[in-house]
């Protein structure tokens, strides 16, 4: 007598399962996202979980007998690239690569196929997207010449598997995972089910066969990978590619490495010719700043290894509602409420009635505590409508009291600050001693925050 086959509901955005199908998903909250799918069978299941066949029957063994083999990194040639991977491609690695519409995801992995196949490395790249013909029309548009680069337009699983066996290449891209699909799953490609299967396949076939895996991922109405939670999980690394739609600059950042540091960022700028990267994010954050305006100040930031310098924009006017609007761009709209609080308290500025709106120029997103002191100066600067000096830079931690707080990695800051031509650094008082200031930039200490606005803006 068959067996019945037993189905499930599972959201297509966030992966929560129901026995029986809803309108609106617990989970996420998403309407009409529940799609009916059948479970797969034990012995199905298990077997894409496996990630090496070594590893069937084998022993545990102590930590420190296990021999650890230091395998060279790969450098695709792009330091920014290589920045953020933390220092080159790890052979065996499965990387998840996500992003908007139209971002440039595509366009930055068949340049990074195009410089390994350039050094002599096998490159696969697979499209389910695109037929071979229009990656060739793309790859003209970059100047991919290289015999080394394979093309494959392909979306069966148990295909892509062969054609990783007659090339054997050293990197595999996957343009996009949402298109793959296992012919044993039953669920349309893209389906949680699928999405999760495929996966953890292109994961045994990275970690057995010790090929780098590059595969990209869409994203949902609310920025995050769609699919699963897991798929970031078994994935070693996932990287976001970031950037407006309007704008020339796209930021990479890694927020999980398994071989590297998660705090690292590659900016590049699209041009017609395809990614190219910027060396020097500071000069090209500040090209644009207006001189002798109240309400604008710089700050340096790290992003991981990197100080970058970027122009931060207050803007304080009287409100016409009842409650006064505070937004924010790039930075988070409930610090800006924190600080205009620790300003009207500490330091006596009137500003509850008063709209805020502040902006990161250049469209880089700040989150760390050091970028406080030059958010409340600009809306010091900004409220009182007098200039702060355009060669100023601000750097420190504000707390509830309006003292200035300690910040790592001061001496990198202030020398990032110097080599742009900044000619004071405003610190906290605590972060002077234990270092060397470099040459032709003054640095004051302050250690309250009615010192700093004496400092930075004349009182």
């Amino acid at each position: 007598m068959a067996t019945k086959k037993k189905t499930k509901f599972v959201c297509q955005e966030c992966g929560y399962e129901s026995a029986k199908w809803m309108g609106k998903c617990p989970g996420c909250q998403g309407w009409n996202t529940m799609v009916e799918e059948f479970e797969a069978s034990a012995k199905q299941s298990s077997r894409s979980y496996v990630t090496s066949s070594s590893t069937a029957g084998s022993k545990p063994q102590s930590i420190v007998s296990v021999v650890s083999d230091t395998e060279a990194r790969i450098s695709t040639t792009m330091l920014e690239l290589d920045r953020v991977l933390g220092g080159g491609i790890v052979p065996g690695s499965l990387v998840l690569v996500g992003g908007d519409p139209g971002i440039g995801k595509s366009t930055l992995l068949l340049q990074l196929s195009s410089k390994l196949a350039e050094t002599k490395q096998r490159v696969l790249y697979i499209s389910g997207e695109e037929s071979v013909k229009q990656t060739k029309l793309r790859s003209d548009r970059l100047g991919v010449t290289s015999a080394d680069l394979y093309v494959l337009a392909e979306t069966d699983i148990s295909f892509i598997e062969r054609a990783i066996d007659e090339v054997k290449p050293t990197l595999v891209v996957i343009d996009s995972i949402q298109t793959v699909y296992q012919e044993e799953i039953t669920s349309a490609p893209g389906s949680v089910a699928q999405v999760r299967e495929c996966t953890a396949a292109f994961m045994r076939i990275a970690k057995t066969r010790g090929i780098a895996i590059f595969i990209v991922g869409h994203v949902t109405k609310q920025g995050s990978i769609a699919g699963p939670k897991l798929l970031e999980h078994m994935v070693d690394s996932v990287l976001y590619f970031e950037g407006e739609r309007h704008h020339t600059y796209r930021i990479l950042r890694a927020v999980k490495n398994r071989f590297g540091s998660t705090n690292e960022m590659g900016i590049f700028e699209m041009k017609e010719v395809g990614l190219e990267e910027v060396l020097n994010p500071s000069e090209i954050f500040l090209e644009d700043r207006s001189e002798g305006a109240a309400g604008s100040i710089v700050v340096a930031s790290m992003e991981g290894t990197r100080p970058v310098l970027v122009e931060l924009q207050a803007l304080i006017s009287p409100t016409s509602f009842g409650n006064p609007r505070r937004m924010a761009t790039g930075i988070d709209h409930n610090r800006v409420s924190l600080l205009m609080a620790v300003l009207e308290k500490r330091v006596g500025l009137l500003l509850q009635n008063q709209d805020a709106y502040l902006n990161v120029a250049g469209g880089i997103r700040l989150d760390e505590p050091a970028i406080d002191l030059a958010i409340a100066l600009s809306i010091a600067s900004s409220f009182r409508n007098q200039i702060t000096s355009p060669t100023d830079v601000a750097i420190g931690e504000i707390g509830l009291t309006g003292e200035i707080r300690r910040v790592s990695r001061i001496e990198q800051r202030v020398n990032e600050a110097a080599k742009l031509g900044f000619k004071r650094a405003i610190i906290p008082e605590k972060n002077l001693g234990g270092w060397t200031y470099p040459k032709g930039i003054k640095v004051i200490g302050v250690s309250t925050l009615e010192q700093a606005l004496e400092v930075g803006i004349g009182g």
